[in-house]
């Protein structure tokens, strides 16, 4: 089942609705955290290099509000669109209350194709998208980060852009940004930092031992290379990598930093010496102790669920496993840890780079990761103790801890006027 037949906002209400029968939620609750409290969508016009004029469609949603200021990346893709703004939008609502940071959820997105835009273009459209979406954001309103093909750069454009607005810097108005311009330690390896704390705890909890366990994973960019290297360093054993042309498999295990060195140098890890090549499939497919999903959304489905192999699956990417794919791994017994716990290191170390902007301050490398350990063990060991509570996967016990979170925050506030 390919990406485009899924609509990932008909997936969120789907688990929204999974979440508020576990709880027994009343009706008027689970109907108000079913529609995003604000949309906002904008006509982008720029002036190209050639000296056309061309207008870009633009979004930004948030979703909801009670534990805190919106929370969300921007993204720019030529697929996206309104569902998809909407949904992740509240994915991320879901992912704060879950590792317990006082946000709500929000996320931005241009339809754009960067990879046939210029640095300037991408500047003019990138400035332009922050003069009209200006009113929706702050440091206390609603703080933007990167996302699918925007980067530091792309937000040191948009802190230039907010600041000169309001005529004074104000550093706080997004995270992940240059180190130099206020970013946070640690940043780079945060979400992969994350995933591995919790695969560190679900090995313990299945009674496995981290060294020496096997490891397959899919995706070699930011989040799969630093995941297959922090395990490879702990004293796991890397036996398969892929990206986005192709995968390597060796059973006697893989050396992720040569790996990575070979990619940079050739374009893919494919052709690595003493491997076998693989597909991205029969990657999916290999027998190991933990496979980690980094690449795309929709990958394990009902098609090849039945397929996978591995005893634990932790999803370094958004939205990997389809709904359908969740059953069946849930009915092999197959301990999938799902995204809006794995990795929500990168969002969590996000609110460390906020908290240390409002304060003027800059925490060590150190100080960064153990806090950020500190947060994903504590938030894992809630998922798994409602999970077992609720006799469930851990997916609809993340689910069920971050609704019943946000549902007791918005109850308590009350509805006004």
């Amino acid at each position: 089942m390919g990406k485009k037949h899924i609509n990932p906002y008909d997936v969120a209400i789907k688990q929204l609705e999974i979440a508020s029968e576990a709880l027994n939620l009343d009706q008027g609750t689970t109907e108000i955290l079913r529609h995003p409290k604000r949309i906002l969508s904008v006509s982008i016009p720029i002036k190209m290099d050639n000296g056309d004029i061309k207008v870009y469609p633009g979004y930004r949603v948030q979703h909801h509000d009670s534990r805190g200021p919106y929370k969300g990346g921007i993204r720019y893709s030529p697929d996206v669109n309104l569902d998809e703004v909407k949904a992740l939008a509240m994915w991320m609502t879901w992912k704060c209350a879950v590792i317990d940071i006082p946000y709500g959820g929000a996320k931005g997105g241009v339809r754009c194709n960067p990879k046939e835009m210029s640095l300037s273009e991408l500047e003019r459209m990138t400035r332009r998208y922050v003069s009209m979406i200006f009113p929706l954001i702050g440091p206390l309103i609603d703080i933007p980060a990167p996302d699918m093909y925007t980067d530091s750069q792309t937000m040191a454009w948009i802190l230039d852009t907010y600041s000169q607005i309001r005529g004074y810097k104000v550093p706080g108005v997004v995270t992940g940004k240059p180190l130099h311009l206020g970013g946070s330690e640690g940043r780079e390896e945060a979400t992969s930092l994350g995933t591995v704390f919790c695969i560190n705890e679900a090995i313990k909890d299945l009674g496995l031992k981290a060294k020496g366990a096997t490891v397959a994973v899919q995706g070699y960019g930011k989040v799969g290379w630093n995941a297959a290297k922090l395990l490879h360093e702990i004293g796991y054993k890397i036996i398969g990598v892929s990206d986005s042309k192709g995968g390597i498999y060796n059973p006697n295990g893989i050396n992720p930093l040569k790996v990575y060195e070979y990619k940079n140098k050739m374009g893919s890890v494919i052709g690595y010496e003493g491997c076998k090549t693989v597909t991205n499939q029969e990657l999916l497919e290999v027998e190991c102790d933990a496979l980690v999903p980094a690449a795309l959304e929709n990958q394990i489905t009902e098609n090849n669920a039945d397929n996978v192999k591995a005893k634990i699956i932790a999803e370094g990417a958004n939205g990997p496993t389809t709904p359908k794919a969740d059953q069946i791994l849930t009915e092999k017994g197959i301990f999938t840890i799902p995204d809006i716990l794995a990795n929500s290191g990168g969002v969590t170390v996000s609110y460390f780079e906020w908290v240390q902007n409002l304060n003027r301050d800059h925490w060590t490398k150190e100080d960064v990761n153990q806090r950020l350990k500190d947060k994903m063990i504590k938030a894992y060991r809630e998922v798994y103790r409602m999970s077992k509570k609720h006799q469930t996967n851990l997916r609809t016990a993340a689910l069920v801890l971050a609704v019943s979170r946000v549902a007791e925050s918005f109850k308590t506030l009350g509805l006004w006027p």
